[in-house]
């Protein structure tokens, strides 16, 4: 296949050695100097602020690496495999002939998408098979407007690579006339800004966070004695739970603080899209690690929701999460819980080898039910997940609370409930518990 650049589009000529290499010492004394700044004015690193101080200069520190790698390329040439951690990874590159089918891809762009270099390359038909669904229209639409109007292709899209991982790619393309100035092929850069983009949200997150006036839970601190309420985790700043819902459930989760001293676990829970309308619902522990107690947290619920993104199934998810951490710091997730929820025929499947069953309260009966492979509920139920943080007695005390629930309006009253009802005094460990309530629609 011919290259994508012709007569009529020259190839600037590169800058010469000299001054790629002073490009690439201005990228590295700038970097030094970001991370003396950072060194200097890093505080503990535990209220909203600092978190989002250090979220930025991280941002900015991987920016400026990836910066004097990108530069080096320019300078040594194409490598052979990226860099570990780069936010932005090495550039792949493709070409489509549109007169032969064929394509050409280069060995980057394997690595990209995680495909065996030995394979063939896929055709640009066959090429939106890799994307998820819900983003093919948006690609289809970039090629069309490509070969047809002869725009230039600058857009995002995720991928599903064959380990079950979701990546985003950034993509950038032209078309290519042939000398009746039809076109003959369209050609494409593309990179993995995955990371790059998580970093993103975490600045925009922590940045939120910052800008509201923050509550015992996002200092680390204890609530003082009283009534019991839950509050929200110590990640909360970080990834935020659904408050206004999922289809067809009205949801509300909190935190539950041990009587006190320093927990030994980390609590997560998290509801996000599984597939289409579907949701999965999940709680879990993490045992404390070293570090900000609100990251190996973060990490669990930014892996399930890739997961649930790739549409694995509850009952997947506990090896496939394993595998996923592995490769982390983190130790594993114990006492977790995962539930799939479907609005239309109002299903639900839950997996929980090694934490609690939920419990399930409907017409003013509480239950705790040997779940099947797929159990359906009423409009009006009420579904209660929890962690292994409560107690026995504790589970006994939800069940009585059955009368009461039954009369509440809103998940976020039964949460309040919950809590209150919940023998603090009984808990060693932190827990966390969260309610899902059947709506008609």
């Amino acid at each position: 296949m011919s290259s994508h650049l012709s007569a009529d589009h020259p190839a600037a000529q590169p800058p010469g050695p000299g001054s790629v290499e002073a490009l690439i010492s201005q990228a590295r004394r700038l970097r030094g100097d970001v991370d003396a700044v950072r060194r200097d004015s890093q505080g503990d690193g535990t209220d909203p602020h600092g978190r989002w101080q250090r979220a930025l200069y991280d941002l900015a520190l991987h920016q400026l690496s990836d910066l004097d790698a990108h530069l080096a390329q320019l300078r040594d040439g194409p490598a052979p495999a990226p860099r570990p951690g780069s936010l932005l990874s090495r550039v792949g590159s493709a070409e489509w002939n549109l007169l032969t089918d064929e394509a050409e891809w280069s060995g980057e762009l394997f690595q990209i998408l995680g495909r065996d270099p030995a394979a063939l390359p896929l055709s640009l038909d066959e090429f939106p098979s890799l994307v998820l669904t819900e983003d093919r229209p948006k690609l289809t639409a970039m090629v069309t407007d490509c070969l047809v109007d002869g725009r230039p292709i600058d857009g995002e899209f995720r991928v599903v690579r064959p380990d079950g991982t979701v990546r985003t790619v950034h993509m950038m393309g032209e078309p290519v006339l042939d000398a009746d100035g039809s076109t003959a092929s369209m050609w494409a850069v593309l990179r993995d800004v995955s990371a790059l983009r998580r970093s993103q949200r975490a600045v925009s997150e922590t940045r939120d966070s910052f800008r509201h006036r923050p509550r015992a839970a996002d200092t680390g601190q204890r609530p003082a004695a009283g009534p019991r309420k839950a509050v929200p985790p110590p990640w909360h700043g970080l990834l935020r739970f659904p408050d206004r819902g999922r289809p067809g459930l009205d949801l509300a989760a909190g935190y539950l603080p041990a009587e006190a001293g320093p927990s030994r676990i980390s609590v997560w829970y998290d509801a996000c899209p599984l597939t289409g309308d579907e949701t999965l619902l999940s709680v879990g522990e993490l045992p404390c690690a070293e570090g900000d107690p609100a990251q190996g947290p973060a990490m669990v619920i930014g892996a399930l929701r890739g997961l649930a993104t790739a549409g694995v199934r509850p009952a997947g998810l506990p090896d496939r999460l394993a595998r996923s951490l592995r490769s982390t710091a983190l130790p594993p997730v114990r006492g977790a819980v995962y539930c799939g929820y479907r609005p239309d025929s109002r299903t639900v499947t839950c997996a929980h080898a090694d934490g609690p069953a939920p419990l399930l309260f409907r017409d003013g009966t509480g239950h705790a039910p040997a779940w099947q492979a797929e159990t359906t509920l009423e409009a009006g139920d009420l579904l209660l997940v929890h962690s292994g943080g409560l107690v026995p007695a504790e589970r006994r005390r939800l069940l009585a609370l059955a009368p009461r629930l039954s009369k509440t309006s809103s998940a976020r009253d039964v949460l309040r409930i919950v809590s209150e009802g919940t023998g603090r005094s009984l808990r060693r460990e932190d827990a966390c518990v969260l309610v899902a309530r059947v709506t008609r629609k």
